[in-house]
């Protein structure tokens, strides 16, 4: 099993386990996504999952024209008047059944992506949102995407955070659009938390980044 399924395969457990503890009460706090509850945000991962399992199933002749990388620069944070999103994510959650029935499906889903990437290999190339890469690259992606997620959905929550290796990953990603290391100070939450625009950063950050302080966030 290569490695980045073994990331991916801790990020989606770990998300599913917070998912799946949730209240009916929690299910409605803030997340780390402005405007977003946990039964939305379960929604989004949900629908991520499922993009997870076409992808894996949709090969391509190639060639690559992203990574695990520049896959990031296309996504930034939500400009003004992009509400629409917030509000077509909240309307489509609310009919698939609240909190527990969303935590089932995502559990279903997830587990899904992981066999049915255990079918592929790393190196094969395959098709989303009208970008190609190779197999190992979308499941960074993946990684990352449920491991920020994770930080978002816990920030209001007594649950644990995403487990270390898919942290770091996101450290890895971010240092790679930065184009240099992050601050030495900065744990992988911290990093990741700042790199995505979650936490703003310091006058000390800006001092020790200096003109890089401007690329930030790197992605959202």
């Amino acid at each position: 099993m290569h490695e980045s399924l073994n990331l991916l395969r801790t990020a989606y457990g770990g998300l599913s386990d917070v998912l799946s503890s949730l209240t009916v009460e929690e299910g409605w706090l803030p997340t780390g996504c402005a405007g977003w509850s946990p039964v939305d945000l379960g929604f989004h991962l949900l629908s991520d999952a499922r993009r997870a399992l076409v992808a894996l199933n949709t090969p391509s002749s190639g060639p690559a024209d992203t990574n695990a990388v520049d896959y990031w620069t296309a996504w930034q944070p939500p400009a003004p008047g992009d509400d629409e999103e917030l509000w077509s994510t909240r309307i489509a959650a609310s009919v698939h059944g609240g909190l527990v029935s969303i935590a089932g499906r995502y559990a279903e889903a997830s587990a899904a992506v992981l066999v049915a990437a255990e079918r592929v290999r790393a190196g094969e190339l395959v098709r989303t949102q009208g970008r190609v890469l190779p197999v190992a690259d979308l499941l960074s992606t993946l990684t990352v995407e449920a491991a920020v997620h994770h930080l978002d959905l816990v920030v209001h929550l007594d649950r644990p955070g995403p487990a270390g290796g898919p942290l770091a990953e996101v450290r890895r990603v971010l240092e790679g659009l930065l184009g240099r290391p992050l601050p030495a100070g900065w744990d992988d939450g911290t990093a990741a938390r700042r790199g995505t625009g979650r936490e703003p950063l310091s006058d000390a950050d800006r001092a020790e980044l200096g003109d890089d302080a401007d690329a930030f966030p790197l992605f959202g």
